[in-house]
């Protein structure tokens, strides 16, 4: 037998970094994927998804876990942390638009200042994150029910309340605006927020307009694609 094998790896993402898109998770599987298959020591998703997570933690502090776990499981999913990942199928496919602030924003700074922020004031941000759990579990209905125009009005909501927990910038929030003006359903930011991405829900016949909307209002670059 030989001594061990070199290997060198490169890295081809088109993914914006530091933007509220999970570059980070999604570049920790694809490398965990490449070097199971390098070593020949085949790894389950539940493994993958482990490991992700424990370089997660490495750049983000306390992460949610979400980013690693619907990217290593490659379905929607339903997190609540500490308890069993839920998958579950969308009933009707639905557009959004992701339009980009160009604002790097390391999700770690997010994370620690709200846990500051927790620390000092817990019941209200107690009350944020129920909230904020509610809107998830009904926006899960809404998806799985084959109604995503019902996911306007949440993510609305949603983006109020991550604005309440200082994680929102001015320039989302001129993103976000400028979407809904242009006929979205709704918008929010996505992420850790304080710059980074936007997200808005639109029918499909208007998602070119909302799209130059988030252009005129100073977006970097904007996605539209269709979740199935």
């Amino acid at each position: 037998m030989g001594g061990p094998r070199g290997v060198e790896i490169s890295i081809t993402s088109t993914i914006p970094v530091a933007s509220g898109l999970g570059s980070g998770a999604a570049v920790s599987v694809a490398l965990v994927r490449a070097l199971s298959s390098f070593l020949s020591r085949p790894v389950t998703d539940s493994e993958v998804n482990s490991i992700a997570y424990e370089i997660e933690k490495l750049h983000h502090g306390t992460p949610s876990g979400i980013d690693n776990t619907v990217i290593a499981y490659n379905q929607p999913v339903y997190f609540i942390k500490g308890q069993p990942l839920e998958t579950f199928k969308t009933g009707k496919p639905f557009t959004i638009i992701i339009g980009d602030t160009g604002i790097s924003a390391p999700t770690k700074e997010s994370v620690g200042d709200v846990r500051r922020l927790w620390l000092r004031n817990t019941n209200t941000f107690e009350n944020y994150f129920n909230e904020i759990a509610q809107i998830a579990l009904i926006a899960r209905r809404s998806i799985e029910s084959g109604k995503p125009e019902l996911l306007g009005e949440l993510m609305d909501q949603n983006h109020a309340l991550l604005q309440s927990l200082t994680v929102s910038s001015p320039e989302l929030d001129k993103l976000v605006d400028a979407a809904r003006n242009a006929g979205a359903l709704g918008a929010k930011l996505s992420g850790g927020g304080r710059g980074g991405n936007m997200i808005a829900l639109a029918e499909q016949d208007k998602a070119e307009a909302v799209a130059q909307a988030l252009m005129s209002a100073g977006a970097k670059r904007t996605i539209i694609t269709e979740i199935k």
